[in-house]
């Protein structure tokens, strides 16, 4: 029960994630909806997801240089000013276009708020647990101290908000698909307002971040390998999450249903299961383990009835909870980098895959057939898969040669706060 002893600016910041988390699934359950309401095609609907999340990639070039110059608290409160402005106005559209365009904003926003939202959680977090080994059993162990229980709550929110995320959705989309855009934004006041009342400005970097520093921490082979293999995985992630609905073609509610059926999964494997089968298995095998379950569950979903379909995405969401929490440790523990400048680079490169599938799904449909896109996201889960394996010893030796180094910075920055 240590994990939930945390001060009130903890809780504010993991709340707002929670909705910040919302925001990515909140549109899923009516896709259809927005589809028939604004008469655009799946592929254009789609767009939503493509264009918030191109924007999201790039805007992580930015993040630290914001966030080094004015401080992790106005960072935060920037991207959530930004959130409640474009998500009210998504809301407010009168065609795909538009609403694509203010998804855009929405996603410069969110990745300012998200990129800042780690690390002052981290700096502001009471440490818990007993130092262990960065390397575990496969390399790649989970962290003690402060950056251990941030990464827990961190991971819960972003569970906590891919469940709710479809379920607002269905439950104000099933009113008027416009209902979950201003949902949103209220939710977002209301964070920015918590994060007013209870957060403290965040002690400034000793150094200034330039926005090339992500892409030159991204020279390092074990990031630039948890970062290629991360993109391979988010393309086949997406495709379960902006295609699949279309696949489904159930009313919001019951899409929503579903999907927050995958979200509780995905929310008690990233936070529960995943850190006992790190500790058992070791880090790496249980990252391959899961891609490859991955790609077997999503080809099920592709070429199976509606009822497998229906099976098969709620399971994803176990494969997909234990891959996000490795990944996180994999790209915050594996370079010598700051945490803050190599999450922006392994961030930057996997956000282009999850703009690239929600476009090429629908694509791959209308050329082919429905079976296809998910056919190419199994074959994306196993290149996943063969990144770890063929680059097992960066992401073990050097995983290991930098824990000692960031168990002092977790030290430090918690003494600090």
């Amino acid at each position: 029960m240590e994990l939930l002893r945390q001060p009130k600016a903890v809780w504010a910041t993991a709340g707002a994630s929670v909705v910040a988390f919302m925001g990515i699934g909140l549109v899923d359950p009516i896709l259809p909806s927005i589809a028939q309401g604004l008469h655009a095609t799946p592929s254009q609907v789609s767009l939503l997801f493509t264009s918030y999340f191109l924007i999201t990639a790039v805007a992580m070039l930015l993040t630290g240089f914001v966030s080094s110059r004015i401080g992790g608290r106005r960072t935060l409160l920037l991207g959530l000013a930004f959130v409640v402005v474009f998500a009210g106005l998504a809301g407010t559209s009168g065609s795909v276009g538009q609403l694509v365009g203010f998804r855009a904003g929405w996603g410069l926003g969110n990745a300012l708020f998200v990129s800042a939202a780690l690390a002052v959680i981290v700096g502001a977090a009471n440490p818990i647990g007993a130092a262990r080994s960065a390397s575990g059993k496969g390399g790649g162990g989970r962290r003690a101290g402060g950056s251990a229980a941030a990464i827990l709550l961190y991971e819960s929110a972003l569970g906590l908000g891919m469940a709710c995320g479809p379920l607002l959705g269905a439950v104000l989309g099933n009113m008027s698909w416009r209902y979950p855009f201003f949902g949103t934004a209220t939710l977002m006041a209301i964070g920015f307002l918590c994060i007013t009342a209870f957060l403290k400005e965040q002690p400034k970097p000793a150094r200034r971040t330039s926005v090339l520093d992500p892409v030159r921490a991204l020279g390092h082979g074990g990031l630039a390998s948890a970062a290629v293999s991360a993109f391979f995985y988010n393309y086949t992630f997406f495709t379960v999450l902006a295609f699949t609905p279309f696949v489904l073609n159930m009313t919001p509610y019951r899409s929503g249903a579903v999907f927050f059926a995958w979200g509780v999964l995905l929310a008690v494997f990233s936070v529960i299961v995943a850190p006992r089968m790190q500790e058992r298995f070791g880090s790496l095998k249980v990252l391959g383990g899961s891609l490859v379950l991955l790609a077997a569950d999503v080809l099920v979903l592709g070429y199976g009835d509606h009822t497998a379909a229906i099976v098969c995405t709620v399971l994803s969401g176990a494969f997909i909870g234990v891959n996000n929490t490795v990944y996180t440790e994999l790209a915050l523990g594996v370079s010598d980098a700051p945490r803050p400048v190599a999450s922006a680079g392994y961030n930057f490169v996997r956000w282009f895959a999850a703009a690239a599938a929600p476009y090429f799904a629908p694509k791959l449909e209308e050329w082919s057939d429905i079976h296809v896109p998910f056919l190419v996201a199994a074959v994306t889960a196993l290149l996943g898969a063969l990144v770890v394996a063929v680059r097992r010893r960066a992401l073990t030796h050097e995983a290991a040669a930098h824990a000692t180094a960031h168990a002092t910075e977790d030290s430090v920055t918690v003494f600090a706060n």
